[in-house]
């Protein structure tokens, strides 16, 4: 792990890194950053890590057309950017990346995110996984749990592997007195799906996949309204909380 940079915050790191890499940042801010890249090893490593973390998301989006003139603006900002910052400071050397390159630079993921809100929140979901828990080692699947109703994210599910898991909550969910989260997953070609227990809300839990197959890509995650102990018939009886499927990360 990166040594933090002198005055800030680990997290505080992690979510400026995080806002770089998706491009949030207002212009000076990111100027500023661009330029601190070149002499604080800690930032730099952290952006590399959001770049590797992120980049599996932008394939929960279909690509749809962008209009000529904005992918026109979207290209000549990036190039004002890369210009300013070379005129700013000489360049350094960097930790390796990844051979997909900076993913923020590629025009195929701004034309997918201009289509769909949901991807966006996905992102943004990620972001705030890292105020609350912070990932050591890149994840080798990850799952946005949404709302059915709206989209909203409500929960990560990241594994390491493909024999454990994390749930991490990005809120506290509203669940009624008499009921509980209860956390299922279903991969293809399974006859249906399998209890992995009860989830209190707002609290991150971690399990062991043991007695199951290992992770799959789309395999199906969910959380259900049960009763207080959990389904009596070892199946989903309430309505869908949250749901999603696994994304390999590449």
């Amino acid at each position: 792990m990166s040594t933090p940079t002198p005055g800030l915050d680990p997290d505080d790191l992690q979510l400026l890194a995080g806002e770089y890499v998706l491009g949030t940042l207002p212009a000076a801010e990111r100027l500023a950053v661009s330029q601190r890249l070149a002499t604080e090893p800690a930032l730099q490593q952290a952006v590399n890590d959001w770049e590797e973390r992120l980049l599996p998301l932008t394939h929960l989006a279909e690509p749809v057309p962008l209009p000529t003139h904005l992918a026109s603006r979207i290209e000549a900002s990036l190039r004002g950017l890369r210009q300013q910052a070379r005129a700013q400071s000489a360049p350094a050397a960097m930790p390796p990346r990844s051979t997909s390159g900076r993913w923020w630079n590629h025009l195929g993921l701004w034309r997918a995110l201009a289509g769909s809100g949901f991807a966006m929140a996905a992102v943004m979901a990620a972001v705030l996984v890292t105020r609350t828990a912070p990932v050591a080692a890149p994840p080798k699947f990850m799952v946005v749990l949404v709302a059915p109703q709206d989209k909203a994210p409500g929960w990560v599910v990241q594994a390491n592997s493909t024999r454990q898991i994390s749930l991490i909550p990005l809120g506290v969910a509203e669940v009624p007195a008499d009921k509980a989260l209860e956390f299922w997953t279903k991969a293809d070609g399974w006859n249906g799906p399998v209890s992995l227990g009860l989830v209190k809300p707002g609290q991150p839990l971690q399990l062991a996949l043991d007695k199951l197959p290992p992770l799959q890509p789309n395999q199906l995650f969910e959380l259900t309204l049960e009763p207080p102990t959990g389904s009596p018939i070892g199946k989903p009886t309430g309505p869908i909380q949250f749901i999603g499927r696994a994304v390999q990360v590449l």
